[in-house]
């Protein structure tokens, strides 16, 4: 969209989002196509957050929608298809661990996130993981999220390509926007700390809006990169 000033290309987005929505909408023939837009709008919304089947079929109903829960699982799958949204599970090897644990939704075109998000719900944080999900998945579709033994969440795990020769390399994800809170960094740094430790990673990566620091802890080391380095990184 190269000529179109910010105005400009926030319509273009808006404009392509409504016609994926109607495409979606016709082709499966949906009969509650304002359910349909009211779910796809809360996942834009609250892009890097977790949800459930459950959680979102009762977000629909206390907005007047009568839907069921099949139907909203249907709906999250067109979306997929679609190339519109993608749903992150936790990092396990365990089914039953994966269906009793929520998943989590990004946008896959992240300047389409940035343009129709209502700006009320979706904050810097979420957009910017938003933005490191778009750019792992370029570089593979095996993208996950773990949580500890003591319940601390890393944001994005991603089994990167197999090399010949080698173990297929995990990389580990934490997404801060600000790592100025002494008390925030601590957070983010324990939590990649305990993940390096159960899954063997010698490396983790906090990507931030501007910090560009290394930390080193006790299996290994924390690279703390702007996104802009991040990206450049990313690139297949």
């Amino acid at each position: 969209m190269n000529g179109l000033d910010q105005r400009q290309r926030i319509e273009a987005h808006q404009a392509n989002w409504k016609s994926i929505l109607a495409s979606i909408i016709g082709h499966h023939n949906i009969s509650r196509p304002r359910a349909v837009i009211d779910l796809a709008h809360w996942l834009v919304d609250n892009t890097g957050s977790f949800y459930s089947a459950r959680h979102l079929t009762d977000y629909l109903k206390s907005l007047g929608h009568r839907v069921r829960k099949r139907s909203v699982v249907d709906w999250l799958v067109a979306f997929e298809d679609a190339g519109l949204l993608c749903s992150v599970n936790i990092f396990s090897s365990l089914s039953t661990r994966i269906s009793v644990n929520p998943r989590k939704a990004y946008c896959i075109d992240h300047a389409l996130a940035a343009s129709v998000s209502s700006g009320i719900l979706t904050n810097r944080d979420s957009l910017l993981e938003n933005l490191v999900f778009t750019a792992l998945r370029r570089v593979t579709p095996e993208i996950f999220y773990h949580k500890t033994k003591t319940g601390r969440e890393v944001d994005l795990v991603a089994l990167l390509p197999s090399v010949p020769g080698q173990e297929r390399a995990i990389m580990l994800v934490q997404v801060c926007a600000l790592l100025t809170d002494s008390r925030v960094k601590q957070s983010e740094v324990r939590s990649l700390s305990e993940a390096m430790v159960k899954l063997a990673v010698a490396e983790g990566t906090i990507v931030t809006w501007r910090t560009d620091e290394t930390i080193l802890v006790g299996f290994g080391t924390i690279q703390v990169l702007p996104v802009w380095r991040f990206l450049l990184e990313m690139e297949p």
